[in-house]
């Protein structure tokens, strides 16, 4: 695992949620708490653009506000809302997701990331955005904003895989705070998404400038220990298949999402 200096980690933490809390975007799921609504959005946003999801999340969420009229829906009104935005499988997630939650007592949903990924389609992304952002977790977010952000944050060495890598979620994991979890998290994409870009970064207006490795050769880069002999990577799962996303400039909430976007979306 790799070994990031407290003072650092509490710099990064600090210079990123004051910045987010002034420069998120004002989307509309960032404006709710109900988890319902939360998991509505993060699964809109799969592989999909912060501008395409807005009408339609409202649009859903006004429809079905909760578990209990989404399952009572046709399976096919589900689908006519969400099939517009492509990545057709997003609406029978969300209408089964429904169906098992729905006698359970409000909000409905588990609070837990481990419990949140037994429910179709939440992969460990989405699972760990729900339970952040929803819930208060502790818990980490990698989509490839993060990890263009965390290359160049701690001056890794490339990895097209990087978003799958247990050492990069472990690393996440220690920066992520005790307190408001979920606004660190979406605070990781929003900048990736926004300022972090794939093409001409805006180093100049990057609030993480002064704790960035690649900006500041002084700062050491991080180097991820060598994994015990004999040691065998968890399998990762498919993140088509299982909710993750995968980051472009489009994703984004307040106390909840950060233009989000896990292994499969664009925010």
């Amino acid at each position: 695992m790799a070994r990031i200096p407290v003072r650092r980690r509490r710099r990064i933490v600090r210079l990123l949620l004051a910045w987010y809390r002034v420069e998120r975007r004002r989307l509309p799921w960032r404006q709710v708490a109900d988890p319902w609504a939360i998991l509505v959005s993060e699964i809109l946003l799969h592989q999909t653009q912060v501008d395409r999801v807005v009408p339609v999340y409202r649009d859903f969420v006004r429809r079905w506000p909760d578990p209990t009229s989404c399952a009572a829906a046709p399976l096919a009104d589900v689908k006519r809302v969400t099939d517009p935005l492509g990545y057709h499988v997003r609406g029978g997630w969300l209408h089964a997701i429904a169906s098992r939650v729905r006698d359970r007592p409000p909000p409905h949903l588990p609070r837990t990331a481990a419990e949140l990924r037994r429910l179709p389609g939440i992969g460990r992304y989405t699972a760990g955005a729900v339970a952040s952002i929803a819930f208060g977790a502790r818990e980490p977010l990698v989509d490839t904003n993060v990890v263009r952000l965390f290359e160049r944050l701690f001056r890794l060495e490339p990895d097209g895989r990087r978003a799958l890598s247990p050492q990069l979620w472990a690393l996440a994991a220690t920066l992520v705070p005790r307190a408001a979890p979920g606004d660190f998290n979406q605070a990781l994409m929003e900048l990736g998404a926004l300022v972090c870009r794939p093409r001409r970064p805006r180093c100049g207006v990057c609030p993480l400038e002064p704790v960035c490795a690649t900006r500041c050769p002084r700062l050491r880069s991080v180097r991820f220990e060598a994994a015990p002999t004999g040691a065998v990577p968890a399998p990762s799962r498919s993140r088509a298949r299982r909710g993750g996303r995968s980051g472009g400039q489009n994703r984004g909430r307040i106390g909840g999402a950060a233009g989000r976007h896990g292994p499969g979306g664009v925010r």
